[in-house]
């Protein structure tokens, strides 16, 4: 994939620098933070991360 691949998310902090990119494939979701990309990233299945989204959906997180 390719860094550009990359976009901020639509829940990002809108000003104080609190922010989580995402990349999106077929495979599923890459998650990490705008500071420190180099860092790495979390990686989920696309079931993982609709489970994960689910929960945030249901105030369940």
């Amino acid at each position: 994939m390719r860094e550009r691949d990359w976009h901020k998310s639509s829940y990002s902090d809108g000003g104080g620098g609190n922010c989580v990119e995402v990349r999106e494939s077929a495979a599923g979701v890459a998650v990490r933070d705008s500071r420190n990309r180099r860092e790495g990233n979390l990686s989920f299945s696309a079931s993982e991360w609709r489970s994960f989204l689910a929960g945030v959906r249901a105030d369940r997180l």
